[in-house]
């Protein structure tokens, strides 16, 4: 299976078929296997097999400096998240780039991660302090305020009551003096009070909480601060008020804490004394300017520190994730049971051998080996993956191609024609060069901008549009094609190669009809003309020119799907396939709607007036009557009976031979399973594929049921494929007559109006609804339509997409993959 790449008829064409591929194997020393999978990957040509899949990814030999690669990712992906937070970018600026050794590199990012974590940590801490001691100062300033109007107001009572010769009052409770003013001397108690910051959207349930908890007995104070203070715990940015509550007794107090610790309330210890509270805050302020001092240091370290490593993060980065694929492929190898080399197995594409061998020959140099690698190629029945070498215009195509199924090695493949066919059938869908145009320069915009945005993190639907800008590149270009061939630039037609060939008779065929126009030139050179536009016969005219089209398109590119099933069979020397497969499905489908396509191009040619619908359907009805005014050329009666006995012939052709004589080969094959014996040399290879080169057991039922099924499926769909093609005639209309609408109900009617600002209303609600609807809904939809026609119609014929991809180790995409 894996040596058919020289095989078939036709020269070497890319993308055409996938690349001849070969089972290879490889016999690397221990000491030089690092180096040798590093170049191997370097070159990323090889799809390594997995020869320990029995075994855990614990009981690996490379278990440990996979570990140790994780270990290093996440020190790694820790100090992308704290340049994040810093604002910092990686770069590969540097001037002092030193390569490092992967035990060198283990070590360093040991050392900065320690470093980092000890700066930080101290860094919070005294960030922690800092904020304490800000709420602390805000707490004395504002309590202060309390003490002092307290005082001031209780120095006036006692200097009231002094001059009416009432007695004495003791200044130990100030704030409570208007309630013990009048009381006895001798009952006055000693009040305690806690001061402190509470969340400001937490005050009010704060304040009824200690009220109820207390039965009123205290008394709370509160100041509003008016800026948002850094909480000490949460670091965040919140509104606080400072709050003072006096009480009487211990379990007040108790009470009292508990609250406070229930809200978040952050209490600080504050003296009565006012000259002691002045002291405090000029200490206080002393050592926040200390701390911010500090802070500031620490923070410029830590900058430097974050700057240093941002200079080597994208080396270092690369170099893990390299070493880690590279110890996770070395993994899939199997060990020798002398412990002294290991054994690769693997894809390969048939032109890579010369760098492969190149490879291994400086992996041996490079590591001092005495012993050099061993390659060579094994003979394998297992099916090989499938690889296309594309580029970023041809990959996008394949994309699509690849999303209904892979194609199976070196079968016909149908993205080369997808290329012309893709936003061809798009274009016939949403033909107006107008549009066209819109679409045209939103895609140069992207191709303009190329290298740019590549390297940029796109949204999910800006990526696929970007990864599609090729796709939609060509799909503008054919629609620009398509729109000069209908004639429309926003609905509207342009005499742009040349003038009308109708002219009217009388002046009343311009209003509403074509009964008037008579042809006065030559035909319109390009397109339709534009005189059809605007006329009573437009729709009827445009139905059967889109309709008839779109059969014509159709009918081609089933013939097309079928043909390619020949290059198939042709190719893989399946002579069963070529005769019981093509040549009936290549009769039927032509003898019915190839017919029916010669008629259409007969009727145009001959302007003949014979109604097609009415001789199909007597094609099968009453295929002996006469014609009549529906015989088309000569000979056409005979011709349909031809067309319609070879048309039945060939349902039977399709299903019958097929099964007994897949039975008759695999009977004459059933004696020759039996294969030499092995050399002394092939002795060595890794027993993987022993199982598939054993014949599958023959199931005739099954085949025979297969084939009754594919008939069936091939002959309707024959009918509902050429039927499904009529979706181009039902959307080209549609997006005609839509931008028909936009332009005469909105653009012509602003416009009738003759005022300025409903004009600017109707040019920008046109804009948006051309953009809206035609230029991205009708876009999509038109897109949708022309991916089912190639997936349904199109690649049914002969595609299987059962194989898999090619998906070598290369260190392009292990540099390419998102963390």
């Amino acid at each position: 299976m894996a040596e058919q790449g020289g095989r078939g008829c036709c020269p070497p064409m890319d993308l055409f078929r996938s690349e001849a591929m070969q089972l290879v194997q490889i016999i690397i020393p221990i000491e030089s296997a690092h180096r040798t999978v590093d170049y191997l990957g370097e070159i990323g040509l090889i799809q390594f097999k997995d020869l320990n899949a029995e075994k855990s990814p614990f009981q690996r030999t490379y278990a440990t400096q996979i570990k140790r690669c994780g270990e290093m990712a996440r020190k790694l992906r820790l100090f992308k998240e704290q340049m994040s937070k810093a604002g910092l970018l990686s770069s590969s600026t540097s001037s002092t780039q030193v390569d490092l050794s992967f035990d060198d590199l283990e070590v360093k990012l040991g050392e900065l991660e320690a470093e980092l974590i000890e700066i930080n940590a101290n860094g919070d801490k005294l960030q922690r302090s800092y904020n304490e001691l800000v709420e602390y100062k805000l707490v004395l300033q504002k309590a202060g305020e309390f003490f002092r109007k307290a005082q001031s107001s209780a120095e006036a009572l006692l200097r009231e009551q002094a001059s009416n010769q009432t007695g004495e009052q003791s200044l130990e409770t100030p704030l409570l003096s208007d309630q013990e003013a009048v009381a006895d001397p001798s009952k006055q108690v000693k009040l305690g009070f806690i001061t402190g910051l509470v969340p400001r959207e937490k005050s009010m349930a704060f304040e009824r909480i200690l009220f109820r908890a207390t039965r009123g007995n205290v008394f709370l104070r509160q100041a509003v601060v008016e800026e948002p203070v850094t909480d000490p715990v949460s670091g965040e940015k919140v509104e606080k008020n400072v709050f003072a509550v006096f009480f009487s007794g211990e379990r007040a107090k108790t009470k009292i804490l508990k609250i406070c610790e229930a809200f978040g309330a952050n209490r600080y210890s504050v003296t009565e004394d006012l000259g002691k509270q002045a002291q405090m805050i000029t200490e206080v302020s002393g050592r926040i300017s200390e701390l911010k001092t500090t802070i500031d240091v620490g923070m410029l370290h830590r900058g430097n520190l974050l700057q240093t490593i941002g200079e080597q993060y994208d080396r270092w980065n690369i170099l893990v994730r390299k070493e880690k694929s590279v110890y996770h492929t070395l993994n899939m190898l199997s060990i020798d049971v002398t412990k002294k080399c290991l054994v690769a197995e693997g894809w390969s594409p048939v032109f890579a051998t010369k760098q492969i061998q190149d490879a291994l020959q400086r992996a041996t140099h490079d590591s001092n080996s005495e012993v050099g690698a061993i390659f060579r190629v094994l003979r394998t029945r297992e099916m090989p993956p499938t690889y296309f070498q594309t580029n970023k215009f041809t990959s996008s195509f394949q994309e699509i191609v690849d999303a209904y199924g892979v194609a199976k090695y070196q079968e016909a493949n149908p993205g080369v024609y997808t290329i012309v066919t893709f936003p061809f059938l798009f274009a016939v869908m949403f033909g107006d060069w107008g549009h066209g145009i819109c679409l045209l320069l939103a895609t140069l915009f992207l191709l303009i901008r190329e290298k740019k945005l590549s390297s940029q993190k796109l949204g999910d639907i800006m990526e696929m549009t970007f990864g599609g800008r090729y796709v939609i590149f060509m799909m503008s270009l054919f629609s620009i094609y398509t729109g000069l061939i209908y004639n429309e630039f926003f609905s509207v037609p342009f005499e742009l190669f040349g003038r009308s060939a109708y002219g009217c008779r009388d002046p009343s065929c311009r209003d509403s009809t074509s009964a008037g126009l008579i042809k006065v030139r030559d035909t319109y050179p390009f397109g339709v003309d534009p005189a059809w536009h605007g006329t009573r016969s437009e729709l009827p005219y445009l139905n059967s020119l889109k309709m008839k089209m779109s059969i014509l398109l159709g009918v081609a590119q089933m013939n097309l799907g079928i043909f390619l099933s020949f290059f198939n069979a042709l190719f893989f020397r399946s002579g069963i396939n070529i005769w019981c497969q093509f040549v009936p499905q290549i009769i039927f489908l032509n003898a019915l709607f190839g017919y029916l396509s010669v008629l259409i191009i007969v009727k145009w040619c001959t302007g003949s007036k014979a109604d097609l619908y009415h001789v199909m359907i007597y094609m099968f009805l009453s295929p002996t009557d006469e014609l009549g005014e529906n015989q088309l050329f000569a000979g056409q009666k005979t011709t349909q009976l031809v067309l319609l006995f070879s048309a039945l012939v060939a349902v039977p052709w399709m299903l019958l031979p097929k099964p007994f004589l897949l039975k008759a080969q695999h009977e004459r094959h059933q004696g020759q399973s039996y294969t030499a014996l092995q050399e002394a040399e092939e002795s060595l290879l890794v027993e993987s594929s022993d199982d598939s080169g054993h014949h599958e057991e023959f199931e005739f039922s099954e085949v025979f049921v297969h084939q009754l099924i594919h008939t069936i499926e091939f002959v309707l769909g024959a009918v509902s494929n050429t039927a499904s093609y009529l979706r181009l005639w039902a959307l080209s209309l549609a997006h005609s007559e839509l931008s028909s609408v936009f332009y005469e109900k909105v653009l012509l009617l602003a416009w009738g109006f003759n005022n300025v600002f409903i004009l600017i209303i109707g040019i920008i609600v046109f804009i948006f609804a051309t953009v809206g609807v035609l230029l991205v809904m009708e876009t999509l939809s038109a897109f949708l339509h022309a991916l089912r026609l190639h997936w349904v119609e199109f690649q049914n014929k002969f595609y299987e997409g059962d194989g898999y991809k090619f998906s070598p180790f290369s260190f392009s995409l292990v540099d390419g993959e998102d963390e």
